[in-house]
C-alpha cells in the first residue's frame, strides 16, 4: 500500500479555512529567524476524504484481539471487557491533573490504595508500589530494591543474579541495567531449574535469583520451595517474574513460595489490552525486609483521608513521574471487583484447561519436547517437520488461515520452538479451528512444501527479506524522491 506521500497531491486541500493574513515579515518580527523554515514543508495537499480513506484503509491492514485469536506464548494477548475502558475514561479519573492537591483527588487516591491492598493479597506480600509502568520496569525496580537492600546491610559485594535459561528475555537486561552480573543456570531434563546447578553457584557474591513462574516452557517449578529456601539460606533474595500470573491467579501466592519481589503485568493479566506500544503497568509487591525501600511517594491512609507520603528515608526514590499509569490501575481495579475471588480462580482454571487441551491435540502432529501437564502455555518444536520446512514457514502459513502466528523461536532452549498460549478468554470452537489449521498445515508440509515456503499467500504484505531489512532498514520516507513539481 502506498504511503500518504505517494498519493496524487494536486487535488487541493478541500478545506474551509481562509488564507492567512499574517505575512512572513510579520512572523519574522515575532520569532527568531533561525527558527523559521527556509522552504515550504513537504506536506501532501490532499482533501479530507482522501486522508480519511487512507488511514481507514491502513487500519484494516492491522490485526487485533477484536479481530481474532492471538496465541502468542508468554504474552497473554487476551480479550478484555470494553466496560473497563469506559470506566478509565470517566472524567473523575481521566481529568485528574497529577499535580492536583491531594484534597482534590481523594477518590483516585482511595482507589489506588485499595488496589495496592488487593495486589498485596493476591501476591501474599505486605508492600506494594504501583509506580512501575511495564513488566520490565517492575523487574528493574525490584532489582534496584535488591541493590539498596544489600548496600544498606553492608553487603555490596553481592553483585550476581542467578538466571535460569527458561526465564523471560527481559530478565537479564533488567539485571544488567541495575548493575548486576548475570549468571545463567541450566534447566534439567524435565525443564525444571537444576537444583544442583543453583547450589554450585550460591555464595557470598550472589544477590538473588530471578524466576519465571511458571517458566517459559509453561511448566511449574515443582521444587520451587526448595529453590527459594536454598537461595534464602545463602543470604540472597528471590525475584518472581509475574508475567505468567494467569496460570495460578487466585490459587497460589508468590509470597507463600518464597518470593521477595513479585511484579504484576496489569496490561497482561488484569484487563488492559496488551500490545500496541502501551500503556502498561508493572506494579511490584515485596516482602517485609524490602518495604522501607519501596519508591516514593507512597499512598497512605490517615483516618478517612488519603495522602502521598514522601517521608521514606531509605526509599530508592521515584522510578516514574507522578504515580505511574493510573488509568491502567483503574481498569485492573474494576476487573478485580467484577471477578472477585471465585472469578480469579476461574481465570487460571480456564487458562490451564485451554492450554492443556491444545497441547494434547497438537502433540499428535508436532513434537512436544516436554510431554507433561502444562500450565497456561506450552512449547512445541518444528524439528519433526519435513526437511527444508521450518517453524517460520508454519507461522507464515497460519496467516492464510486467518490466525495470528504464535511466538516462534522462543524460548531458546527449544530448537524450532512454537510457543502457544490460548489464554482464558477463548472458547473451544476457536481452539479447535486453530488446531485444525495447524494439523492441515502439517499435511501440506508433506504434500506441497512449497506452499509453506512461499506463505503467506493472502496477506496484504507477503514474506519479506528479513535479513536485508535488519541490515539495511528504511526508517524514514525518502523525501528527496518525492516530486513536488509537475512533470
Amino acid at each position: 500500500m502506498r504511503t500518504i506521500f505517494e498519493h496524487p497531491h494536486r487535488e487541493g486541500a478541500g478545506g474551509l479555512f481562509p488564507e492567512l493574513d499574517v505575512t512572513r515579515a510579520g512572523v519574522e518580527g515575532l520569532i527568531d529567524r533561525s527558527l523559521l523554515r527556509s522552504a515550504e514543508p513537504r506536506i501532501p495537499n490532499l482533501s479530507e476524504p482522501t486522508v480519511v480513506r487512507h488511514y481507514t484503509a491502513l487500519s484494516k491492514l492491522n490485526y487485533g484481539v477484536d479481530d481474532g485469536f492471538y496465541p502468542l506464548g508468554s504474552c497473554t494477548m487476551k480479550y478484555n471487557p470494553k466496560v473497563n475502558e469506559d470506566l478509565a475514561r470517566l472524567p473523575g479519573f481521566a481529568g485528574v491533573h497529577p499535580l492536583a492537591d491531594p484534597s482534590l483527588t481523594q477518590g483516585t487516591l482511595a482507589l489506588l490504595h485499595k488496589m495496592s491492598e488487593l495486589l498485596g493479597g493476591i501476591a501474599g506480600l505486605p508492600g506494594v508500589s504501583l509506580q512501575p509502568v511495564a513488566g520490565a520496569h517492575g523487574e528493574l525496580t525490584g532489582l534496584f530494591l535488591f541493590r539498596r537492600y544489600f548496600e544498606d546491610r553492608g553487603e555490596a559485594k553481592r553483585r550476581r543474579i542467578l538466571l535460569p535459561d527458561s526465564a523471560h528475555g527481559t530478565n537479564p537486561a533488567s539485571a544488567a541495567v541495575a548493575g548486576f552480573d548475570v549468571t545463567q543456570v541450566a534447566s534439567d531434563e524435565g525443564g525444571m531449574v537444576d537444583l544442583d546447578a543453583i547450589a554450585a553457584e550460591l555464595d557470598e557474591t550472589v544477590a538473588g535469583i530471578m524466576l519465571t513462574v511458571p517458566n517459559t516452557l509453561g511448566l511449574f517449578e515443582e521444587r520451587i520451595l526448595e529453590v527459594t529456601e536454598a537461595v534464602h539460606d545463602a543470604g540472597a533474595l528471590c525475584y518472581f517474574d509475574g508475567a505468567n500470573l494467569n496460570a495460578f491467579l487466585g490459587r497460589a501466592r508468590p509470597g507463600d513460595m518464597g518470593a521477595d519481589v513479585f511484579h504484576f503485568n496489569l496490561h497482561k493479566t488484569l484487563s488492559t489490552p496488551h500490545g500496541g506500544g502501551g500503556p502498561g503497568a508493572g506494579p511490584i509487591a515485596v516482602s517485609e525486609p524490602l518495604v522501607d525501600f519501596l519508591p516514593i511517594p507512597s499512598i497512605e491512609r490517615d483516618g478517612d483521608a488519603y495522602a502521598l507520603g514522601w517521608d521514606r528515608p531509605r526509599s530508592i526514590g521515584s522510578v516514574q513521574s507522578f504515580y505511574g499509569n493510573v488509568l491502567v490501575a483503574v481498569k485492573a481495579y474494576a476487573y478485580l471487583l467484577q471477578l472477585g475471588d471465585e472469578g480469579l480462580r476461574a481465570v487460571s482454571e480456564a487458562a490451564v484447561l485451554n492450554a492443556n487441551y491444545l497441547q494434547e491435540r497438537l502433540k499428535r502432529t508436532y513434537e512436544l519436547p516436554y510431554d507433561r501437564l502444562c500450565k497456561h502455555e506450552f512449547v512445541l518444536s518444528g524439528r519433526g517437520l519435513p526437511e527444508g520446512i521450518f517453524t517460520l514457514d508454519v507461522a507464515k502459513r497460519l496467516i492464510d488461515y486467518g490466525f495470528h502466528p504464535p511466538t516462534i523461536y522462543f524460548p531458546l532452549i527449544v530448537p524450532e520452538a512454537v510457543m502457544i498460549e490460548p489464554t482464558e478468554t477463548e472458547g473451544k470452537d476457536t481452539l479447535d479451528r486453530f488446531a485444525d489449521a495447524l494439523e492441515q498445515i502439517a499435511v501440506e508440509a508433506q504434500r506441497n512444501p512449497e506452499l509453506l515456503r512461499e506463505a503467506p499467500h493472502r496477506a496484504p504484505i507477503r514474506r519479506l527479506d528479513e535479513t536485508r531489512a535488519a541490515r539495511d532498514p528504511v526508517l524514514t520516507f525518502p523525501f528527496d524522491a518525492w516530486e513536488t513539481e509537475e512533470p
